[in-house]
């Protein structure tokens, strides 16, 4: 079961809205059952319940423990607009690995069109729930791959034959992925790099790369 988000007030847990409905309805909980809260000060609380509807779920702490799982890199991914099933797995996945952030952006060779915001946050928000994260990744879309460079201090752009390895670009610690489409960049996006990163020599699809990529920006900082 995942961990839940919750409201603390001193020693009880209030969860209302869809969560409690969730509870309540697709997991048949009941009083007397315990289950993990994340208190986003940083601790992972055990909570009995003493009241379960769909639309308030109510419980008494009964232990908590230091829980601190953001990585302190602040790693967006920027990835092109891709067919809702890449783009959803993109974000599930990276959000459980721990990206701070997601700008969604249509690139020249996009497929996907349109625009989900709330549809992608809430699959950022089941898997940071999922991952226990104390914070659900902000997700955003933008109009263009030159809109998403200009708003970020440090983007790097992932290229199958850049000169420099990702693994090896440990500075600055925060940084922002450029993920191209599934047909690739198109030489005009590719002239708008100031940085450029590669993972190696093989073929990798869009979703296997973003969550690649973190991977390897969070161990090269030791997250």
């Amino acid at each position: 079961m995942p961990a839940f988000f919750g409201r603390r007030v001193r020693d009880r847990v209030v969860i209302e809205g869809d969560d409690a409905h969730h509870l309540a309805r697709s997991l048949r909980a009941r009083p007397g059952e315990e289950i993990e809260v994340v208190d986003p000060e940083g601790f992972m609380l055990k909570v009995r319940l003493e009241v379960v509807t769909p639309a308030r779920v109510e419980g008494a702490v009964t232990a908590e423990r230091v829980h601190q799982p953001e990585p302190a890199a602040r790693i967006t991914i920027a990835v092109a607009n891709l067919p809702a099933p890449s783009l959803e797995l993109v974000l599930s996945r990276c959000t459980e690995a721990g990206a701070y952030a997601f700008v969604v952006f249509h690139s020249d060779r996009s497929v996907g069109r349109a625009e989900k915001v709330g549809r992608w946050s809430a699959i950022c928000r089941e898997a940071a729930m999922l991952a226990g994260r104390l914070r659900v990744p902000e997700v955003s879309a933008a109009t263009s791959l030159d809109t998403a460079i200009a708003a970020f201090d440090f983007p790097v752009m992932l290229v199958r034959d850049a000169p420099r390895r990702l693994a090896d670009l440990t500075e600055p610690r925060d940084l922002t992925l450029l993920v191209g489409p599934e047909g690739g960049w198109t030489e005009r996006e590719l002239a708008l790099a100031e940085e450029t990163a590669s993972l190696g020599p093989r073929n990798l699809r869009v979703d296997t790369a973003a969550l690649v990529g973190l991977a390897v920006a969070l161990a090269a900082r030791r997250d």
